[in-house]
């Protein structure tokens, strides 16, 4: 008898469950409708736009790669296919397109010129972290030789942190910058540091290492006393007589 109450009360709980779903159908079945719809197209717009995306960033990574490889061989033409990179490629393949075009510049003597372009990427939205670094990196190198000790902190102590991916390189800046503004016991630690560090790369450590000794070198040389060069003697009276007497006594014996 308890099981018959209990499968009725289920078939009757069902049965009003249904109805109710057939209520909320016609009320807003409609709407369910719409509403997957919308997420079908939505899912297929985004599937469509990442394959778009896929297709452009291929292209322009082609595009990029050749225009590169001309541009060393000082094809005008490559230029031409950059700076249309910059124009109308993805962010990343633009940006890539410009620190190449400042490169060039700065292989071919236009310092100042690449300068300016290294720190206006740098400052651009939507530049991936890794490349912006780089820029400021480029910008401080060309700078090197005009900015005073101050800029050169001023621009390097961020990425010479640790942890940064372009640390070392900075560090050497920073060595050569100090070195360069008479700052000795900077430059000797930055260089010390990179050469005794296992994580540094081989060039730079081994540039390090060449800058210590040649931090040692101009030391040792200053410590070293000078010895003032002696002024040549002013010949003596018995000396200029005995050379006056020479031709006499010459004569004497010739006669």
């Amino acid at each position: 008898m308890v099981q018959q109450r209990d499968q009725l009360a289920r078939e009757i709980d069902e049965e009003l469950r249904r109805e109710q779903l057939l209520k909320l159908w016609e009320q807003y079945g409609t709407y369910m409708i719409a509403v997957a719809a919308l997420i079908i197209v939505g899912v297929g717009g985004v599937k469509y736009y990442q394959h778009r995306t896929a297709v452009s960033a291929e292209a322009a990574g082609g595009r990029f790669i050749t225009a590169a490889r001309q541009l060393t061989d000082s094809q005008t033409d490559a230029r031409k296919e950059l700076e249309g990179i910059i124009a109308d490629g993805p962010t990343g393949y633009a940006t890539l397109a410009r620190l190449r075009l400042a490169a060039a510049d700065a292989a071919a003597g236009k310092t100042t010129e690449a300068a300016n372009e290294f720190d206006a990427i740098a400052q651009a939205r939507g530049v991936d972290a890794l490349l912006r670094d780089y820029a400021r990196l480029q910008a401080a190198m060309l700078r090197l030789d005009g900015a005073n000790w101050t800029d050169m902190q001023n621009r390097l102590n961020e990425l010479a942190a640790e942890g940064n991916p372009w640390r070392y390189s900075a560090r050497e800046l920073l060595g050569l910058a100090a070195h360069k503004a008479g700052r000795t016991q900077e430059a000797r630690q930055e260089f010390e540091r990179l050469a005794s560090d296992r994580e540094v790369p081989q060039s730079i450590a081994e540039r390090a290492r060449i800058m210590v000794g040649v931090i040692a070198q101009a030391e040792l040389a200053k410590s070293v006393p000078q010895v003032p060069d002696k002024p040549a003697e002013a010949p003596s009276k018995s000396d200029d007589a005995s050379k006056a007497d020479g031709p006499k006594a010459d004569a004497k014996k010739n006669k």
